[in-house]
């Protein structure tokens, strides 16, 4: 489901994927606010179109101002389990991993997911970019499905 928002001038672009994370000290009082802050604190998001009719509005948090973008859930690239990791199961992550070094971090920890939530696989991606895993899990990087609203 596609959902109008305004997001920072240089973040207006089709396929550009970001977390919401709430409101920010600067939107106290703006005129804008319940057209900025509109989506699911946490949550990722793609933008799937630009409206090119809205002019740039002045923002307190965006220096460049804010434009009016269409949204939807993005799906999210994690490593889970590979127990049982298949197109149509559900899984959750493993849990938080201290080796930020690893190439592997950003799919143990993904931007937008939660360790204590379960997510539906959507597609089965392969083997994670790591070559060991330093906790000695045995991990497949999947596609999970975009959370719905």
């Amino acid at each position: 489901m596609t959902t109008v928002t305004l997001v920072g001038t240089r973040l207006a672009e089709v396929g550009e994927e970001f977390v919401y994370r709430g409101e920010a000290s600067g939107c106290e009082g703006c005129p804008y606010r319940d057209q900025c802050l509109n989506l699911n604190t946490g949550r990722r998001y793609r933008i799937t179109n630009v409206r090119q009719s809205g002019q740039t509005l002045d923002c307190a948090m965006h220096q460049d101002g804010v434009r009016a973008v269409e949204v939807e859930p993005a799906p999210i690239r994690a490593n889970v389990p590979s127990k049982g990791a298949y197109a149509g199961s559900k899984a959750s992550l493993m849990g938080p991993c201290p080796h930020t070094e690893c190439p592997s971090h950003p799919y143990c920890e993904p931007a937008g997911a939660e360790f204590d939530e379960e997510y539906r696989i959507d597609e089965i991606i392969g083997d994670p970019p790591h070559d060991y895993c330093m906790l000695d899990r045995d991990l497949t990087l999947v596609e999970l499905e975009a959370p719905g609203e």
